[in-house]
């Protein structure tokens, strides 16, 4: 090589970090490197993919922005590290064996739906993979489901059982094919299949056709899918509907729904621009969105229809095979446990409740229920991050302590802290339960292993709950402890999620229960502070009481008799009747302080007003009476708000009440009754963010907690900030409002406590 070729070649070490394993990212860096004639290697790293790049420097200047400007499509770059090195003369470019050397803190690609190439080769005659129902590449596909270790290898995958055949070998080893190094990779010679199973009897000929016909015919069938079993059936067969109901003991809490394709979607309900986004992305969440025409048994007294559309081939697959075009398509449980995702589990648990099984031989590593999604004014919003999100890093903390952030007993999700980043689980369940427990600790023992953290090394962070699964379970196994206020969680939450460490804001933290720092029931709760310095309670709902305590969030009524007891006889005479016995009951215990608690939430101030309007009898399923709430106020066009005054850095619900009850006895419409509540909540957030940003000198409004899942009231409080631009609001976008991203919030608030802070 002459002196002068010398002179012009340089070297790169570059470093590529974010979800960049197991979306062919390596075969991409491969072919950008072969068109550029730059030599050098990539492997998969145990904190990214790395690459040796050596060359003309315009050569390597035109790989970066290549790199920058058009990655793989299921690729998501969190930073590019580069650093200038000696050649080392290489002649070509290679794909190195993965590298093992220190703790793991790749990114795991959550599971991706089907891409389009898959999807046409499935229905090709010529291809080998037609109708083959684990069809995938590197773009899409099973991941996060099937990996049971870090690096992303096909031998560290519930995969490794099936031998690759000649052809799918070829495929796998070379660059520039569209699966090289797809882990998942199989076809019929070689993979995994289905077979369908009914009454104890094997069928394996044709089994996704006889399971579509079962379909029409009404039977309930339970399908396995990416991340476990869903049950389906027929849902415009309103029989078969509700037989789903009480086989699965879910009364009323709505089902979702799969739909053939798009068109059959906008059929049935209402979807803007942002809903049509998120049906149709890679993630496939479930979507609200506003029904256009009501399918009975479906959602019983809900404006929305949950919708996805199919994202594994096996449910193109069904619909081809003329299953109907809208199914009912719920986690395969019974109410509140945990999905099943085990074969022999499913069987066992899921005897009596479906008709028949579709068993795909392929074994799922941990379970991952749909995820649940909509469209809000303040943008997309999550409400169960699972399938097609988790478990992404949601965000990079200024620490280098390993956390545990064991979130709250409902709707629980785990949260581990590796070098900073956070990784946040799928949706667990309800710690309730024991099944939900047991996943609880499953999925902790899962990222441990998954990144190679010892739990013993851990601080752990948790709910200051003291009768919480979680605190109990943080106390028998930290060497370090923090206890984090349930509330500081949820405004933490939205802080973490835009790294905003510094930023000052007024949080409001609106949800039905969270442990309070004198012990009371507190759920309306509204702080000013930040991350760095302390979230401070600086206001709240009056205090009113809680008969029963926690019992009262499945009997609005009780709920009601706590925040009534002061008024006097005179005035709730008149609801006694409707309100019924246990309103008596519990008004008499509320009144002589017995069995009754202390509570500013403004979640059972829901509960309570919707009791006075006509839910009365008790709540099949968490928020249900909230939800019918929000149902009847959509049914009214906007009124003006009730008085809500907020003195004494207090918010007196008592004006507010006393106008509801008296419309009530008046017979304004509860339409109307209902939409002026909403209203009225939405302007005491407008007059208390006015009123304190000047007194501490803030201009950011925080909303998180799970009253705010409310779309009609996220409406009305828009409208109260339209034209204000001295006041910006910020909700939660990358986990859910709801207990469900009360992990991210403790383990943010873990990392600036006194115990761990790293800056």
């Amino acid at each position: 090589m002459s002196s002068d070729v010398q002179t012009k070649r340089q070297a790169v070490r570059i470093r590529v970090r974010g979800v960049v394993q197991g979306v062919g990212f390596r075969p991409f860096v491969y072919r950008e490197a072969a068109r550029l004639g730059l030599s050098g290697w990539v492997l998969n790293g145990e904190q990214g993919v790395e690459i040796h790049l050596e060359g003309d420097a315009s050569r390597i200047e035109l790989f970066l922005s290549a790199l920058e400007t058009h990655p793989p499509a299921a690729a998501r770059i969190a930073a590019v590290e580069t650093e200038r090195v000696r050649p080392c003369g290489y002649a070509g470019f290679e794909i190195r064996n993965s590298e093992k050397r220190d703790h793991p803190t790749v990114r795991i690609s959550p599971d991706l739906a089907i891409c389009a190439a898959c999807l046409r080769e499935l229905f090709d005659p010529r291809d080998r993979r037609y109708l083959y129902p684990y069809i995938n590449c590197t773009d899409c596909g099973p991941r996060y489901s099937i990996t049971l270790g870090l690096p992303y290898d096909r031998p560290q995958t519930t995969m490794g059982a099936w031998p690759l055949c000649d052809d799918c070998a070829r495929e796998y080893h070379d660059p520039f094919d569209r699966r090289f190094h797809a882990q998942p990779v199989a076809c019929p010679r070689c993979g995994p299949r289905y077979k369908l199973l009914i009454g104890g009897e094997l069928v394996e000929r044709e089994p996704i056709a006889l399971a579509a016909r079962l379909l029409r015919e009404g039977r309930i069938v339970a399908v396995k899918g990416i991340g476990g079993y869903h049950l389906a059936c027929d849902a415009m067969n309103a029989a078969a509907v509700w037989a789903l109901r009480e086989r699965k003991f879910r009364k009323e809490k709505p089902f979702a729904l799969m739909v053939r394709d798009p068109d059959t979607a906008r059929r049935l309900a209402e979807l803007s621009d942002e809903a049509e986004r998120l049906l149709s992305s890679v993630a496939r969440p479930i979507v609200l969105c506003p029904a256009r025409q009501t399918i009975e048994g479906v959602a019983p007294e809900n404006r929305d229809l949950g919708i996805m559309l199919p994202y594994a081939p096996l449910h193109h697959l069904l619909f081809a095979a003329d299953a109907p075009p809208v199914l009912v398509m719920t986690s395969a449980n019974r109410s509140s446990e945990p999905i099943a995702y085990d074969d022999e589990d499913a069987l066992a648990r899921l005897a009596g409740v479906a008709d028949a099984f579709l068993i795909g031989e392929r074994p799922i590593a941990r379970r991952v229920d749909d995820s649940i999604a909509r469209d809000t004014v303040f943008g997309p919003q999550l409400l169960r991050r699972a399938r097609g999100y988790a478990p992404c890093v949601v965000t990079t903390l200024p620490t280098s302590q390993p956390i545990l952030a064991l979130g709250a007993d409902l709707k629980n999700s785990v949260a581990l802290v590796v070098r900073g980043q956070v990784i946040v689980s799928q949706h667990i369940g309800d710690l309730d339960h024991f099944a939900a427990r047991r996943a609880f600790e499953e999925t902790i023992r899962d990222l441990c292993a998954l990144y190679e953290v010892d739990e013993r090394e851990l601080v752990i962070a948790h709910d200051a709950h003291p009768q919480y699964v979680s605190t109990d379970y943080a106390l028998h196994r930290a060497s370090i402890s923090v206890p984090v206020q349930h509330h500081r969680a949820h405004i933490a939450s939205v802080l973490a999620e835009r790294e905003a460490w510094e930023a000052r804001v007024i949080g409001f933290a609106f949800d039905g229960t969270g442990y309070g720092d004198d012990g009371a029931i507190w759920g309306g709760e509204i702080f000013v502070g930040s991350l760095c310095d302390g979230l401070k309670r600086v206001a709240h709902l009056r205090s009113a009481s809680l008969p029963g305590g926690d019992a009262a969030a499945h009997w609005p009524t009780q709920a009601a008799a706590g925040f009534l007891a002061a008024f006097d006889d005179a005035r709730l005479s008149p609801l006694g009747d409707q309100l019924g016995r246990r309103f008596g009951l519990a008004l008499s215990l509320a009144r002589k302080n017995v069995r009754s608690f202390p509570t500013t939430s403004i979640g059972r101030l829901f509960d309570a007003v919707a009791a006075v309007l006509g839910f009365v009898r008790e709540a099949s399923f968490e928020a249900q009476a909230a939800m019918w709430l929000e149902y009847l106020a959509r049914q009214s066009p906007p009124v003006q708000p009730y008085p809500f005054p907020f003195t004494d850095a207090e918010l007196d619900h008592r004006p507010l009440l006393a106008n509801v009850i008296a419309d009530r006895q008046r017979g304004r419409p509860v339409q109307e009754i209902a939409r002026a509540f909403h209203a009225s909540i939405a302007q005491a957030v407008a007059e208390v963010s006015f009123t304190l940003a000047p007194r501490f000198d803030v201009d950011t409004v925080v909303l998180s907690g799970g009253v705010f899942q409310n779309s009609l009231l996220l409406e009305e409080i828009a409208a109260r900030f339209d034209g204000r631009a001295e006041l910006k609001i910020w909700c939660n976008r990358q986990v859910p409002p709801n207990d469900g991203g009360t992990s991210l919030g403790q383990a943010a608030l873990a990392a600036f406590s006194r115990h761990t802070k790293k800056l």
